[in-house]
């Protein structure tokens, strides 16, 4: 096997989550007191992993915990990508970025996004088994009542849009009247990857200059670009990626042209873990449990 690791994004997050592993997982307790005190809070406690003011933090502790778990098994994977928020978790496996650091900073890309929702409200949808030229033209003919845009190509089939209701009942009207029989609302509280974060933007783009950003240990292949991120362009990447739309299908993509044959989504949920099933040439597992955890040692058997 050769490995590449997904970083989960938000959404998926649970109840409890993570507690199995503080309990029993030597690193990830460890891993999650340095993030207590990075952030002057105790995650080792549920309600305060589980308060949705600190979930974003709370996802990129999780995840690195698991990281650490399963670079001393299994050593560095070929390569990694995140889904939006999970970027952020992969540039920390991969050494890009202080940990604590980079929780401080997620802790204010929280607060902006937040603010931004509040000041600039939208809905989302998921468009089932459309391609993306018919997404598009439907985003085009929409905004023509309201502002629409894509925000999520998470697979060949699956594309996230997102803008204002108005614009969003014209896509999903012209989307109908061209075959497409599913158009998901989501329960989001922020249009992400849209123009709608502007706001938020703005503002990370003045944080993250005080962060310092290193040479990475393995590739992590960025959403925004679909390459793999370099530390001369890392700031701006990040900043843009708020306002553009992810490529998830591509980063999938990059990660079997190094060479993967196996990927492992960390974080809470399997939705990564789902995209990447639709490439059909890779094996998939996930890790947000003990449960989980040992059945990745159960099965994984590295190429040497």
């Amino acid at each position: 096997m050769r490995l590449s690791y997904l970083f989960s994004g938000q959404g998926k997050q649970f109840p409890e989550m993570g507690q199995d592993l503080y309990q029993q997982e030597v690193i990830y307790r460890q891993t999650i007191e340095e993030a207590s005190a990075a952030l002057n809070m105790d995650l080792s406690k549920s309600e305060v992993m589980d308060d949705p003011n600190n979930v974003q933090v709370a996802i990129v502790a999780m995840s690195t915990g698991i990281f650490r778990i399963l670079e001393k098994e299994f050593g560095s994977p070929v390569g990694a990508a995140g889904l939006s928020l999970g970027e952020y978790s992969a540039i920390i496996a991969a050494r890009g970025v202080q940990f604590a650091d980079a929780l401080k900073l997620v802790r204010d890309r929280s607060r902006y996004m937040d603010k931004a929702g509040k000041d600039h409200p939208g809905k989302m949808a998921a468009v089932l088994k459309a391609n993306a030229d018919l997404v598009r033209e439907a985003c085009r003919v929409g905004a023509q009542a309201g502002d629409i845009y894509p925000a999520n190509f998470n697979t060949d089939s699956q594309i996230v849009i997102g803008g204002t209701q108005a614009g969003l009942d014209a896509a999903t009207t012209y989307l109908h009247e061209h075959g497409i029989k599913r158009v998901v609302p989501l329960k989001m509280t922020v249009v992400s990857h849209t123009p709608f974060m502007q706001e938020a933007s703005d503002l990370l783009a003045d944080r993250i200059q005080t962060v310092d950003f290193h040479e990475f240990k393995f590739p992590v292949i960025s959403n925004t670009t679909m390459t793999q991120f370099d530390v001369a362009n890392m700031k701006q990447t990040l900043v843009d990626q708020l306002v553009n739309p992810t490529h998830f299908i591509d980063c999938l993509k990059a990660l079997v042209n190094l060479g993967s044959d196996t990927m492992i989504e960390i974080g809470p949920g399997d939705t990564l873990m789902k995209f990447a099933k639709s490439l059909s040439t890779v094996d998939t597992l996930h890790i947000d449990s003990v449960k989980t955890l040992n059945d990745v040692r159960s099965n994984v058997k590295l190429v040497k």
